[in-house]
């Protein structure tokens, strides 16, 4: 089921003649409303799509910098909401919103949940933070507008959670994959059977995740598990979304305009190649943002779906740029790890890296859990039990051939990996 045929479905030259008429008023605009943009676009003039190239682009710092409301392009009195970053890396960055912005927040929220397999009447249990993040009220206001049941729990509190995953069985589950994964592991530790909630689609986002993850998650559940992209900056979840082909994010690019860069020249790529995905607000009148870094890290593809939606679709995120490690001149993203321990069926998915700096080379330690049907096999847990140091092995000679690292991989007691009712911390670094 398509949500929007017309918008959705457009031949790609209709589609390129929307996103041009729009990125020109956009332009227009911005440099009518937000002397920032004024001074940094300049006379540059985008006559065709391709011309993006040659303007600048905007990065993180520059909203810390116009904080809060320097690239503002509407009245204060306009702004119908705002929303902000948590701020653990400096001051907090802001999004405002309009309430047309907030239309099509909607719009582009209910493309996604129905593309992911939502419908109308279906009991969304909504386990994303509500406040200043936008994750909850994203979702919800988007299931709204499809017409779907909304239960708006918020993230923290397990007990509150499994209570009415238990005694509401909802149809559809929002949330971050690795508090999916605490939760699921809580309740059965309680006696509880996931797989009898009676849920049917995952909505997982606001974290990177990997097929592994989401294979874990639907043994879990027994359901489908669906990845849906979004940052604060461009409006929320909902800039992106996996259809039931799954087969890469649908982008809401009528909306927002998709490119991919090099991360260190700027330069930009085909389709096919990975690189930084840059992203420039069509529509938002609040905030508009001309050639964005998201710093996430994916590659496009502008090939219609089998699903019958047109639109650029973007591979799921590797990674951030910045989060990135170099280790022993090695480059390597977190997901990497992660999808070659998941693909071990022994372990369990509850993993963490740590960096110690401290020496003149980097020294990285990759913890693991093992699953629980090793536990049980052994009888309880020892790290030197002959079947975990096999394990211990195995899996560290598979890092090794998948990275080209030979990293210290420990495996440790259940439960000694953190759980997160938020974002997962995956990265440790000392020294």
């Amino acid at each position: 089921m398509i949500w929007n045929s017309a918008a959705e479905s457009m031949p790609r030259v209709a589609r390129e003649q929307l996103q041009l008429d729009r990125l020109q008023e956009t332009l227009r605009w911005v440099r009518e409303h937000v002397a920032f943009h004024r001074e940094r676009l300049g006379g540059a003039r985008v006559g065709a799509l391709p011309d993006l190239a040659g303007l600048p682009f905007v990065r993180k710092t520059d909203l810390r910098e116009q904080y809060p409301f320097g690239l503002l392009a509407v009245p204060r009195r306009e702004v119908a909401r705002i929303h902000a970053s948590s701020g653990t890396k400096g001051k907090p960055t802001v999004a405002a919103y309009t309430a047309g912005d907030l239309d099509v927040w909607r719009e582009v929220m209910a493309r996604a949940l129905t593309a992911a397999g939502a419908r109308r009447g279906d009991l969304l249990h909504v386990a994303f933070g509500y406040g200043l993040f936008t994750g909850g009220l994203g979702f919800h206001d988007g299931a709204e507008r499809v017409g779907m049941t909304v239960v708006p729990v918020s993230s923290g509190n397990t007990a509150r959670h499994h209570l009415l995953l238990q005694d509401f069985k909802p149809d559809v589950f929002a949330g971050t994959p690795s508090f999916a994964l605490h939760l699921a592991e809580t309740l059965a530790e309680q006696g509880g059977k996931p797989r009898e909630l009676g849920l049917r689609i995952g909505l997982f986002g606001a974290e990177p995740w990997t097929d592994g993850i989401r294979v874990a998650l639907e043994r879990a559940f027994g359901i489908s598990a669906f990845d849906i992209y979004g940052l604060s900056e461009i409006i929320g979840p909902g800039v992106a979304g996996e259809c039931e082909a799954r087969d890469g994010l649908h982008i809401a690019d009528d909306h927002f305009l998709p490119e991919i860069i090099d991360p260190v020249s700027g330069a930009v790529l085909a389709p096919g190649r990975e690189g930084e995905l840059v992203l420039t607000t069509l529509t938002k009148r609040a905030m508009p943002l001309v050639r964005y870094r998201t710093g996430d890290i994916t590659t496009l593809s502008l090939e219609p779906c089998r699903c019958g939606r047109t639109s650029a679709r973007m591979a799921r995120v590797k990674g951030r740029s910045d989060d990135m490690l170099i280790v022993k001149g090695v480059n390597l993203y977190p997901s990497e790890v992660e999808r070659t321990l998941l693909a071990v069926d022994e372990l369990a998915p509850h993993y963490q890296l740590v960096v110690d700096r401290a020496a003149t080379l980097a020294r990285l330690e990759v913890q693991v859990e093992p699953a629980p049907e090793v536990i049980a096999r052994c009888g309880g847990f020892a790290a030197d039990h002959p079947e975990i140091e096999s394990l211990r092995r195995r899996a560290a000679e598979q890092l090794r051939q998948a990275t080209g690292l030979s990293v210290e991989l420990t495996i440790v007691a259940p439960r000694t990996i953190p759980r997160s009712e938020g974002k997962a911390v995956r990265v440790i670094e000392r020294g």
